[in-house]
């Protein structure tokens, strides 16, 4: 089953027996993957559904056989919250979040950011992510926000409903590892938020920490912007995937 290819369909392409493919999907299995009718992969609807589906021999549709039960997941919800890069930074991001287990990500403008995303870039970085998540069988494909400035982040995401972590550059704050180690793990959505090049300013640190945000260290090195989240969200996934979940339990 790992080995079949896996594609991302919209709701509305299915029906309770058949998936109608687009033209973009019939180029990418006939002509990229060179399937042909009769041939097998999976279809993943990105909110958690998967389905064996057989090829037609148009290659225009597919006939469910079976859903699939698969658990790739997290068992919390994180949402990253993170200052643009410049150049091309937020691709590779982007893609190794979503290989990650992030739900949501977030593009911050903060006070050190410097890119200005442009639509087509948005679409760009959907793109990664949906091919992100087919390659990484997730069962759920993240959200992309709308770029939106840290201090209206902050109202929008805090610590009212979420367990909140500040990355800072230095090592005088508790380790994240140390922290998701030594206490009861969080059961709400975990926001983890990491800063641009440069930094926070000490103003968006004390906006932050007035949000119920808790600032921790990744390390004694500094990291850069781009390594920052990967990092992060590694401690995150290695701690919640290391604890056995109920449906795994001998």
């Amino acid at each position: 089953m790992s080995q079949l290819q896996r594609i991302a369909i919209a709701p509305s392409q299915r029906t309770e027996t058949q998936i109608i493919l687009t033209s973009e999907q019939q180029h990418y299995l006939g002509n990229v993957l060179r399937l042909r009718g009769g041939d097998r992969f999976i279809a993943m609807d990105g909110q958690g559904h998967w389905w064996l589906s057989q090829l037609s021999t148009a290659l225009n549709e597919a006939q469910i056989l079976e859903a699939v039960e698969i658990h790739t997941e997290l068992p919390i919800p994180v949402l990253l919250l993170i200052a643009m890069p410049k150049g091309n930074g937020m691709d590779e991001i982007v893609r190794q979040a979503t290989e990650l287990g992030v739900t949501d990500i977030v593009p911050l403008i903060s006070d050190r950011t410097l890119l200005n995303p442009s639509p087509q870039k948005l679409d760009r970085w959907r793109r990664i992510i949906q091919e992100a998540a087919e390659q990484s069988e997730r069962q759920v494909i993240p959200a992309l926000h709308a770029p939106v400035n840290f201090p209206d982040a902050l109202e929008t995401w805090n610590s009212a409903n979420s367990t909140c972590f500040l990355c800072e550059a230095r090592d005088h704050h508790p380790h994240l590892l140390t922290l998701l180690s030594s206490s009861t793990l969080p059961t709400s959505p975990i926001i983890l938020t990491i800063g641009p090049e440069g930094g926070w300013t000490e103003t968006e640190i004390q906006q932050a920490i007035a949000a119920g945000y808790q600032p921790v260290s990744l390390g004694r090195r500094i990291l850069r912007a781009v390594t920052a989240p990967i990092v992060a969200l590694t401690v995150i996934t290695s701690v919640f995937e290391s604890i056995p979940q109920p449906s795994e339990t001998v």
